[in-house]
């Protein structure tokens, strides 16, 4: 797997199978095939995020924002709410 991480937070934002392109870039990152992408996140580039790749202890109940990661080691946020729950 790889995942996405906001640097100011550490929270995992995105996760993918390892063969998904990933292109991360100054002001936004591409996922997908580049001639024809499944989306553009506009909100992280390279400059604010980092992309760990070959990540396989990826928790089974995984959820945007729900996790930390430094690379090595996930933390669930305390302050992470299920929105499925409200």
């Amino acid at each position: 797997m790889k995942t996405i991480v906001e640097n100011a937070t550490n929270l995992s934002k995105y996760l993918f199978e390892d063969d998904k392109a990933v292109d991360m870039q100054a002001g936004q990152i591409n996922v997908g095939d580049p001639d024809n992408l499944d989306f553009i996140i506009g909100d992280l580039n390279s400059g604010n995020s980092t992309l760990y790749e070959n990540v396989t202890d990826t928790p089974e109940d995984w959820f945007g924002n729900k996790y930390t990661y430094d690379g090595t080691v996930w933390t669930q946020d305390p302050n992470w709410v299920d929105p499925n729950a409200e």
